[in-house]
This record gives structure tokens, C-alpha cells and sequence, in this order.
């Protein structure tokens, strides 16, 4: 423990043991004077004060634990501390897609008319032509 947290745990104990002894007195009195019984109240925060000092002594007075050591048959050896963890941001790698080639299709072959019907809805298969965005007829290359 550090000197810190010794010294809160301290304060804490004392000032619960002063405070159940201020507590029982003036309570045993007002039980006397209203009530007319034994100081059953006083005693048990007597006790809780008597335990949380206890606890808070052993926390105290407990040594810290051994390092861990290895031994071996020419004396000892402590580890040194695990390495610390660096995190790097990966790299970003861009690679271009290799172009896909497909074969030239022969103009006003069978095969040309499918692709260009489907692919253009204004293709006019006399022409060879479809109509662009721009509003231009543009022959289908295929």
C-alpha cells in the first residue's frame, strides 16, 4: 500500500472510533432518560469501530509480497518487467485491380446485337446505335 491510502485508512478508523464513542455516550443517556434500557446500540458500534480498526491494522501492517524469483543452479534470477505494448496504425495498402480483358466483339454479329440490346434499352439494331445522356446517337463498340 501506499503511504496515501495507509494514511485515508487511518483517518477513517480514527474517526469512526471517535465518533462511536461520542455516539454511545450521548445515545445511552437519551435511551435512559426516554426509554429506560441498557445501552445495546452503544455496544454494537463499539464493535463495528473495534472491527474496522482491526481491518484497517492488518491492511497496514501486512508486508508486501516477495518478487517472484527463478532459481537455477548458478544462484537466482528475477525477470525483468514484461515488455510494454507499442500499437502501431496499420498501413494502407492500395493495390489497383488488374483490368479485365474481354474479347472485341465483331459488329453486326449475333452476339454484338444481344450485348448491345442488352445493354442499351434505345439500341436501334439497323443502325448500330444507341442514345446517349447527352442526347447524341453513339455507335455501340461492343
Amino acid at each position: 500500500m501506499n503511504k496515501l491510502s495507509k494514511f485515508v485508512a487511518i483517518s477513517c478508523a480514527a474517526t469512526v472510533a471517535a465518533f462511536a464513542v461520542a455516539g454511545s455516550a450521548s445515545a445511552q443517556e437519551w435511551h435512559r432518560r426516554h426509554y429506560h434500557h441498557g445501552g445495546g446500540d452503544a455496544l454494537a458500534a463499539g464493535v463495528a469501530g473495534l472491527a474496522v480498526g482491526v481491518i484497517a491494522g492488518a491492511a497496514l501492517a501486512s508486508p508486501p509480497p516477495p518478487p517472484r524469483r527463478y532459481y537455477y543452479d548458478d544462484g537466482y534470477y528475477a525477470p525483468p518487467p514484461p515488455p510494454r505494448r507499442v500499437y502501431y496504425r496499420p498501413a494502407y495498402v492500395y493495390e489497383q485491380p488488374a483490368p479485365v480483358y474481354r474479347p472485341a466483339l465483331q459488329p453486326w454479329s449475333r452476339s454484338w446485337y444481344n450485348y448491345c440490346s442488352n445493354r442499351y434499352r434505345s439500341f436501334d439494331p439497323r443502325s448500330g446505335t444507341f442514345t446517349g445522356y447527352d442526347g447524341r446517337q453513339h455507335f455501340c463498340a461492343g
